[in-house]
């Protein structure tokens, strides 16, 4: 008789399902975080890289943009620089093309420009020291200077701007003195004086330069700021602001012929021709008189001073207007010219 078999609560198969349950819930337990309560900083050093990395990214993505703007920019003055240079090649063919299909007519033109070129060039040799850079009209035809060297390359005109310039005599030269300045500039002898310097102005060579001192006690340019500065003769702007601003001058202070000499040194090239006018022998030396009245050896102490600042080999070309209790001073002045070559005039009050 078989044995009964008996029911047995747990078998090898419910124990294999509970072995496994067992190892996949330890498995949980070792895969799953248990300090929940715990946080993660992150790393400020990766994170500032990751800045830099991002704005590294950004600036190339700009300069690249950039580059891409330039590339067109390129692409556009080079599609201009292709049409230009195909006019170019056309504009040169169809030159060609005419030069070649009328030859005699382009020579004719070559002629015509080289004969004017000719005629300016010997307009130009042909230019002498009486032709006028300057116009001037004087009431007569009289010629008194014939014997005046007017040439040069570097003319210097040295203007007597004192108060013996207003007048003949001493009574009228203190009456005038204090009088307005316009009503000095109106002054028959400061008028003399501005229309001779007109003339000589007028007389300049058109090659040469030229320069305006005006003299008393101190030396100054006619022109304002151009000490030193040999202007171009052939420039008619610069002679009319010459001329102007020597009209615009009001006479007055003593005669500082020393000082005037001494302003020769301001240029690089000395002059080789001057023009002194004057009306007497100076004043003063170079620095002020301590008394009021200058006697006539003071004088002429004060001439020969101013004569030995002068630089040799200058000619100097003297124009004496009238000034009375002064007699030495023509004869001075004639000698003075003689000496360094030059010329002496007294010119008559109907010149020029």
């Amino acid at each position: 008789m078989p044995r009964k078999r008996r029911n047995t609560a747990f078998s090898l198969s419910f124990l294999d399902i509970m072995a496994c349950g067992f190892g996949a819930v330890t498995l949980l337990f070792l895969i799953l975080r248990h300090d929940a309560v715990k946080v993660e900083v992150p790393d400020v050093r990766l994170s500032a890289e990751v800045d830099l990395l991002r704005q590294d990214v950004s600036q190339a993505e700009s300069e690249k943009t950039e580059l891409l703007n330039s590339l067109d920019e390129l692409k556009l003055q080079l599609v201009d620089a292709q049409g230009l240079s195909r006019r170019i090649v056309t504009q040169l063919e169809e030159a060609e093309k005419s030069i070649q299909a009328d030859p005699e007519s382009e020579i004719a033109m070559l002629r015509r420009q080289v004969e004017e070129l000719e005629r300016e060039t010997a307009s130009m040799e042909e230019v002498e020291f009486g032709d006028k850079v300057r116009q001037f009209l004087g009431e007569g035809n009289r010629q008194y200077l014939t014997g005046l060297n007017l040439g040069g390359e570097r003319v210097l005109i040295l203007v007597d701007g004192s108060a013996s310039m207003l007048a003949d005599s001493v009574v009228n030269i203190i009456r005038r003195r204090n009088m307005q300045d316009e009503q000095k500039k109106n002054s028959s002898k400061w008028q003399w004086t501005l229309r001779t310097v007109d003339w000589l102005l007028a007389q300049l060579p058109p090659s040469s330069r030229f320069q305006l001192y005006i003299f008393n006690t101190g030396v100054y340019p006619a022109l304002v700021g151009s000490e030193g500065e040999w202007l171009d003769a052939a420039d008619s702007l610069k002679l009319e602001q010459v001329a102007e601003g020597l009209h615009d001058f009001s006479p007055g202070g003593g005669t500082s012929l020393e000082n005037a000499f001494t302003a020769l040194t301001d240029f690089a090239d000395r002059p080789d021709n001057v023009f002194l006018l004057t009306d007497g022998l100076p004043t003063q030396g170079k620095d002020p008189p301590k008394k009021y009245m200058v006697t006539g050896e003071q004088r002429r102490r004060h001439f020969v001073s101013a004569i030995e600042k002068l630089p040799r080999g200058v000619p100097v070309n003297t124009i004496l207007f009238p000034m009375e209790g002064d007699p030495e001073a023509a004869a001075l002045f004639w000698q003075f010219a003689m000496i360094t070559r030059g010329a002496f005039i007294a010119p008559s009050r109907d010149w020029p």
